[in-house]
């Protein structure tokens, strides 16, 4: 009744990462994960997704208006794009994601996270903790609670890092482990 199917014939960007998403075996499975990822984008924006959205756009214009703001406009548009639609996403360090550090994994990066925080982050992430807060008091609204509490993380020290499908997250996560697993070993 439910065949094996490959997952390029339903959805091209799962074919890389086909061994590693256990759960996407059949034609139903996937098709119903794709369209559950698609009614919680929906009602997120509905459920405050829009104005976090708009409030990390603003705060991007602003850090680009002053040209010495434009690390943090970066970083501010990358999570204003996760925030419209962050069911199936998540936020990953690009040092983990690529294996090597760049100019905003270092000491650069921290120094530029400490400014961010000092400057923007916190009530950013108040800001997501309040409508965690206001979406947590009621039964339909706990995966969006948990979805800003998870933006309320990353709005905190969001330079150096990157926001990647679910699949790509996990399996950069599994490498780094790995990676790390070698390193004690050896």
């Amino acid at each position: 009744a439910n065949p094996l199917v490959l997952p390029h014939q339903i959805y091209p960007l799962f074919w890389k990462y086909w061994p590693s998403i256990p759960i996407y075996r059949t034609v139903e499975n996937l098709r119903g994960y794709l369209v559950m990822r698609l009614i919680l984008n929906i009602l997120w924006l509905l459920f405050g997704g829009i104005w976090s959205a708009i409030a990390w756009f603003i705060v991007g214009i602003l850090a680009a208006i002053t040209i010495v703001g434009l690390p943090w406009a970066r970083s501010c548009f990358m999570l204003a794009n996760y925030t419209l639609w962050p069911f199936g996403r998540d936020v990953i360090a690009r040092d983990e994601l690529y294996g090597r550090e760049d100019i905003g994994t270092g000491a650069l990066g921290l120094f530029g996270n400490l400014v961010w925080f000092m400057l923007a982050g916190w009530w950013l992430a108040v800001m997501h903790l309040t409508f965690a807060v206001a979406n947590a008091v009621t039964i339909i609204g706990i995966p969006f609670a948990w979805a800003h509490v998870k933006l309320a993380g990353a709005s905190l020290f969001p330079v150096g890092k990157t926001v990647q499908d679910l699949e790509v997250v996990d399996e950069a996560m599994r490498t780094a482990a790995r990676t790390r697993v070698e390193e004690l070993r050896s």
